[in-house]
């Protein structure tokens, strides 16, 4: 297989940028809930390394998917547990859609004040800004998918009166048809989960209207 690296040591600061953002968001909205489970493993933190699972990054550059280290929280802890599971499971994307349309404006900013800069620089800045930009909009959409164990499958079986057992097997083969659609994805070339037409979507709206 042909790597393109220079697509990956762009997407680089991308990737630790929205994962660290991701789970520190988790984290601090737990706390604010009342869990300070997170906070105990020294989760509220915006130092990278304290988030980055290294293999799910080896994934995430190499395969096109992977994962950081998971927020744990405990619902015994939380003063609302169905809603309050909701909030840290929208932080997180949440987080992410913020930052992905933050870079945006910046993108139109660096526009307005880069007409100095030698191409090089300028062709590098823009292409970094771009790639962090959608790729946060990218982790947005993706982790809003109602697939275990994305976050967007917290915000759905919490409006499920489930018992802890069968969440469980929703879990475990929801993350198994998770990785099949990846696999089919990356193997087939088929969009399944079309989360590039979505954020070219916001991209587009986001320069038209503003």
């Amino acid at each position: 297989m042909n790597f393109d690296w220079t697509n990956m040591l762009y997407s680089l600061p991308g990737v630790i940028i929205g994962l660290t953002v991701h789970e520190f968001s988790h984290a601090f909205v737990a706390a604010k809930l009342g869990d300070d489970t997170a906070r105990a493993q020294g989760r509220i933190t915006l130092n990278p390394f304290y988030h980055i699972d290294p293999v799910g990054m080896i994934f995430i550059l190499f395969a096109g998917f992977g994962w950081a280290k998971p927020v744990q929280f405990d619902m015994r802890k939380l003063k609302s547990p169905k809603r309050d599971r909701i909030l840290i499971a929208l932080a997180g994307p949440l987080s992410n859609l913020i930052l992905g349309i933050l870079f945006l404006f910046i993108i139109k900013l660096f526009f307005t004040f880069s007409y100095s800069l030698p191409d090089m620089v300028y062709e590098i800045l823009l292409r970094l800004l771009f790639y962090i930009s959608v790729i946060n909009l990218g982790l947005f959409i993706f982790n809003m998918l109602p697939i275990p164990p994305l976050d967007g499958s917290h915000v759905f079986l919490s409006g499920l009166n489930l018992s802890s057992e069968v969440e469980r097997n929703i879990t475990k083969y929801g993350t198994l048809a998770l990785f099949v659609i990846i696999i089919i994805e990356n193997r087939s070339g088929i969009d399944l989960i079309p989360i590039s037409t979505f954020t070219n979507w916001i991209v587009n709206i986001f320069f038209h209207y503003s």
